[in-house]
């Protein structure tokens, strides 16, 4: 069994991360009102990798016969002036979730428990991996994506994402 600050932060993180699915669905649409069908795509792929994440720390919860808490989903709220604006908020928003994970991480080290630590070292690579792939699409907006023709080929691109979980 995990502590009850463990248990809490664990639901918190749960919350974060369908909060997070709900954000990358917003933002599928908004891509798809533009007629940016692969950025849409790319989108869609994260929001059901967000539901996955929540979904394993759902399940190794009730495996170490804790409780799972669910809280409201706030609404998501970013701006929708281009794409590049809304990969920089995207950034942004994962390095608060990384933020978070670390907090879970500081946690259970002074709560003395390594199988929690052990297994929220799987999101802290998870987070360093999403960072990259967000940071490498903001360059290349950054650097093509004022020309039609590049955006034509970042969307086809993005059109191609699989998910990895």
């Amino acid at each position: 069994m995990i502590s009850d600050k463990i248990r809490d932060i664990l639901n918190e993180q749960i919350n974060k991360e369908f909060y997070s699915a709900y954000l990358y669905l917003s933002m599928s649409a908004y891509f798809s009102e533009i007629g940016l069908y692969g950025f849409s795509h790319w989108a869609k792929v994260q929001s059901k990798e967000e539901i996955e994440h929540g979904m394993i720390l759902f399940e190794y919860i009730l495996g170490r016969k804790s409780q799972v808490h669910f809280a409201q989903i706030s609404t998501p709220k970013f701006e929708m002036n281009s794409p590049l604006e809304v990969f920089e908020q995207i950034y942004n928003h994962e390095r608060s979730i990384t933020e978070a994970i670390d907090c879970v991480a500081h946690m259970t080290e002074g709560e003395c428990d390594l199988a929690t630590r052990n297994f929220i070292d799987w999101y802290l690579e998870e987070q360093i991996e999403e960072e990259d792939v967000v940071s490498r699409i903001i360059s290349k907006l950054k650097t093509f994506g004022g020309e039609k023709s590049a955006l034509y080929l970042i969307d086809r691109e993005l059109a191609t994402r699989e998910s990895s979980t």
